[in-house]
């Protein structure tokens, strides 16, 4: 069928057009037209709450000194709404960022970091958890960068929802059969690969040839054994071969057993709209890593928490503070790594500017053990999709791991002599 003009097209008519081609691109992109609104913030002694009129695209936050601020960037949104000071804050004031997004600061009445944030199901509404802290602890809060949140996936839908489907998801498995450890020689270093999702769990799914990350990560994860085997300078084991789902405290766990030495899970990003790219690198956020000190202590079993070591005399507090101090130095050496995958991967493959970046990530959890999260590029960017599926792309970013893998374990031997 051809379509034709029967008349010449004047200004007026072509800016209707245009106008109403912009507003159907937001239709079916499932984007907001406009740009969401603060309604209302409410501040509480122990959580912030941000009410907005449409879903935001996500946020940020992080803590600054001297004096004790909270600063929130919420991007997709517009400043607006009442914003009452109370609780932990003695002032707030909302601004423009940049050309698309608000900023809240909270001019703090104490010391407090946040514990966690999440939003809404329809996205409409974020809620930040706080906890009170001494100086010295804020002050590591403030060194430690931006905590991010996203709104769920799809919330801009859920209105339009005509159905769902539920998967159960499998209870974790009271017997873990262990994945075969890959290299001969036991005195040499294990490193355990964990590719990302699996089974019931497609993952991030690429809009333009449908490419899912379950699958894209185990090639990659496969790829970066044996570039790792073929230096002959460690062990190498992972997590899943296969197709198949395993829950994310079976993956870090299945390391733990194994009492490897270095745990990398390697996952692909994804967003609903722009064409964001280049990999990044996530290690645990301080804030999350004290919650789960305590949520380790109170365990009534707490055999082999930290290198072995029976914790099962001492008392909840000893407990607490011994983890704290072993995973501290856990984290130390996770943000260590992922500072120097990041150096040894920007030569070879596209790198955000900002790679390192720090989260409450369940798979990241363990105490004892140094673990990364490798976002290796963006499923949702078509240039990006093809480079991380490809025979080169696997290629590169299996050397950026050997290369930063070697560095890692040839300093902490010569730390050790």
């Amino acid at each position: 069928m051809v379509f034709s003009w029967t008349a010449p097209v004047s200004a007026r008519q072509y800016r209707r057009v245009s106008l109403l081609f912009a507003l159907l691109a937001c239709w079916f992109s499932g984007v907001p037209a406009l740009a969401a609104t603060i309604e209302r913030v409410e501040v509480k002694q122990d959580r912030i709450v941000v009410h907005f009129d449409e879903q935001v695209i996500g946020a940020s936050a992080f803590v600054l000194a001297g004096p004790n601020r909270l600063a929130l960037d919420l991007a997709g949104a517009t400043p607006g709404g009442r914003s009452n000071a109370g609780g932990v804050a003695n002032a707030v004031r909302q601004g423009t960022h940049g050309s698309d997004g608000a900023r809240l600061v909270f001019d703090l009445s104490r010391p407090v970091v946040i514990t966690e944030g999440n939003f809404a199901t329809d996205g409409r509404e974020l809620t930040l958890e706080l906890r009170s802290v001494d100086d010295a602890r804020f002050a590591r809060a403030v060194s430690g960068g931006r905590m991010r949140f996203l709104p769920p996936f799809g919330a801009t839908a859920i209105p339009r929802r005509k159905y769902e489907v539920t998967i159960a998801v499998p209870k974790p498995s009271r017997k873990l059969k262990l994945p075969v450890v890959y290299g001969d020689d036991d005195s040499r270093p294990l490193v355990v690969i964990d590719a990302g999702h699996g089974g019931i769990d497609p993952g991030a799914i690429a809009p333009t040839d449908q490419l899912r990350e379950k699958d894209v990560t185990l090639r990659i994860a496969k790829a970066i054994r044996d570039e790792l085997l073929r230096s002959g300078r460690v062990r190498v084991a992972l997590t899943r071969e296969d197709d198949r789902f395993l829950v994310l405290q079976e993956r870090y766990g299945i390391a733990r057993k194994l009492k490897a030495n270095l745990f990398i899970s390697i996952h692909c990003d994804s967003v609903g709209s722009g064409m964001a790219s280049g990999a990044s690198v996530y290690t645990l956020s301080e804030v999350a890593s004290d919650k789960e000190s305590a949520r380790l202590a109170a365990r009534e079993n707490k055999a082999d928490i930290i290198g072995g070591i029976d914790l099962g005399g001492t008392t909840t507090d000893i407990s607490s503070i011994l983890i704290d101090l072993t995973q501290r130095e856990t984290m130390n050496s996770s943000a260590s790594f992922a500072r120097l995958l990041g150096r040894e991967a920007q030569p070879l493959i596209p790198m955000k500017a900002n790679f390192h970046r720090m989260a409450s990530l369940m798979v990241l959890k363990a105490p004892d053990m140094p673990s990364i999260l490798f976002e290796t590029g963006y499923l949702s960017n078509p240039v990006d999709a093809a480079f991380i599926d490809s025979s080169d792309g696997r290629k590169r970013i299996a050397q950026s791991v050997r290369r930063a893998v070697e560095v890692h374990f040839a300093r902490r031997l010569a730390a050790a002599e």
